[in-house]
C-alpha cells in the first residue's frame, strides 16, 4: 500500500465509537485488529526507511569523515511528517480496507 498518500489526520481527532465497532460488533476486537494493522504498517515504513537510508550510508571507519548528508536528512524528515501508523490503521478500518476474520466464528469479512 502507498502510505505516502494516506488521508489519515496528522493530529488527534475523536472517532465515533459505533463506526469503529460496527464491522465486528465488538469494540475491543476492532481495536485489536487496528493495533495489529498499525504494527504491520509501522514495520513496512521502518523497512522502507532503512532501505532508503542505506543508499546514503558510508562505510568508512574514520571519525574525521563524519558529515551531514542533506538527502538523508530530507528522507528522514519526509518520514517524520507522515501520519502515525495508528492513524493510518484507523483510516483503513473506517474505510473498510482492512481484511479481518475471526477463526472462532469461521466467517471471512472484508
Amino acid at each position: 500500500m502507498d502510505y505516502k498518500n494516506s488521508e489519515a489526520p496528522l493530529s488527534t481527532i475523536t472517532y465515533d465509537r459505533n463506526e469503529i465497532e460496527n464491522p465486528t460488533g465488538n469494540l475491543y476486537e476492532a481495536i485489536v485488529i487496528m493495533a495489529k494493522r498499525a504494527a504491520q504498517i509501522n514495520g513496512d515504513l521502518k523497512k522502507e526507511l532503512v532501505e532508503k537510508l542505506e543508499e546514503f550510508a558510508t562505510h568508512n571507519d574514520s571519525l574525521e569523515e563524519v558529515f551531514e548528508n542533506k538527502e538523508q536528512i530530507e528522507v528522514s524528515k519526509f518520514y517524520e511528517r507522515l501520519p502515525k501508523p495508528t492513524a493510518m490503521a484507523v483510516e483503513e478500518w473506517l474505510k473498510n480496507r482492512t481484511y479481518h476474520r475471526n477463526p472462532e466464528t469461521d466467517t471471512d469479512t472484508k
